[in-house]
Parts: structure tokens; sequence; C-alpha cells
């Protein structure tokens, strides 16, 4: 009997995981970054937004601290993905994927970015790594 009731619990734990999966985010980091920084995670989300479906919180933050740094976004992954940059002073860049790949390379000037990795499909729930390095 003891031994049906831990199989019985097994599911209701597992869904509760994937459940809280996607709100599950890196740690801010902030230039210079002396090594690359590596997220993976599910993309999409419940916001819908010019930049296909994105999650509600960030999948990373970057605190960029010098005036002018050197650093490339990429996105790997399948399915239709979509990088929404948002930077300072309410300025968003969208960029979409390529045969499942996104590069977002480019001189960024101080101030927080929030990288969300979306969808163009409300389904969502392509599997992505995102790396950011600085060059």
């Amino acid at each position: 009997m003891k031994r049906r009731l831990q199989w019985a619990i097994l599911p209701t734990v597992l869904t509760a995981l994937v459940a809280i999966a996607p709100a599950v985010q890196s740690q801010p980091v902030q230039t210079p970054l002396r090594t690359p920084v590596v997220v993976s995670g599910t993309a999409g989300g419940p916001q819908s937004s010019s930049c296909g479906f994105v999650p509600r919180t960030p999948n990373q933050v970057v605190q960029v601290t010098e005036p002018f740094t050197s650093l490339r976004f990429k996105v790997q992954g399948s399915g239709q993905l979509t990088l929404l940059i948002s930077g300072p002073g309410g300025r968003n860049q969208c960029v979409m994927a390529v045969d499942g790949n996104i590069e977002a390379p480019g001189v960024w000037e101080r101030g927080t970015y929030s990288l969300f990795v979306g969808d163009r499909s409300q389904a969502g729930g392509s599997r992505f790594t995102l790396t950011v390095s600085q060059e």
C-alpha cells in the first residue's frame, strides 16, 4: 500500500516541476563578461507581443556597465524562435530566427537589457540555448 501511494504521488510532483520550470530564470550578469553566459530553457510564454509570444519574466538580464560594449546574443533551437531585447529607455528590438538560429551582435550602450526568448507560435514549447558573449 505504501509503495502504491508513492507511485501515485510521483505524477503530481512531476507535473508541478514542469509547471514551474518556465519560471526559472538565471541570475542577472554584468559586463565585463569573462566567459560566455549560457542559459537553456523553453521558448515562448503567455505574453503576446510584436515579437511573438514571450515569457512574463526575462530569460536573462544583462547589465552593461561600460559606455559602449560589444556583445553578441545568440539563440539556438527549433521552432519559430524570436529574441526580444528590451533596453534602456523602453527601446525594444526583435530578432527573428533563421533556421532555428538567432544572432544579434552589436555595440550596446550602458544600461540594463532584458532578454526574452519567444516563439511566433502560441503553442511554444521549443527548447533553446541562449548564449551571451562579450567580443
